[in-house]
């Protein structure tokens, strides 16, 4: 299920970047790193539901928030919002300061989603190992 939402966002909205023609999606890594995310002692997942139905998921390691996604048929509803909330409610609870994020350059909604939530480049980047290798921007927020 975590691994369905990812693919299924990241197809719809990286598709720019990523063309699936050249670039196939690289779904055993995808796959693999929800596992460590869902074994990992120190690591958390969230799930966003409508209607008992998983339309989005989240999460996070520490201060970091490490995969943000929702169901595109639910881009612009309220799933974002309220995973983002509950993401920072935790990140709060477990007594993070800050919290920090990597986001495409090039992925102008999420970058504007954060934005808008106040968080800020912190000038930082990296490049993303899955081809062509497009560059992620960091992003902290203070909590």
């Amino acid at each position: 299920m975590l691994f369905e939402i990812q693919k299924a966002a990241s197809l719809a909205g990286l598709g720019h970047v990523f063309p699936a023609d050249r670039f196939p999606y690289p779904d055993e890594a995808v796959r693999e790193l929800w596992r460590e995310v869902v074994a990992g002692s120190n690591r958390q997942a969230y799930v966003a539901e409508t209607d008992g139905e998983a339309v989005g998921v989240a999460a996070i390691e520490g201060d970091w928030v490490n995969g943000f996604y929702v169901r595109p048929e639910r881009w612009g509803s309220d799933v974002a919002p309220a995973l983002h909330e509950a993401v920072l409610a935790a990140m709060r609870a477990s007594g993070a300061a800050g919290a920090h994020l990597w986001v495409l350059e090039a992925n102008a909604r999420a970058r504007r989603f954060y934005e808008r939530r106040g968080w800020r480049e912190n000038g930082t980047t990296r490049v993303v190992p899955y081809p062509p290798n497009p560059i992620d921007v960091g992003y902290s927020l203070e909590l």
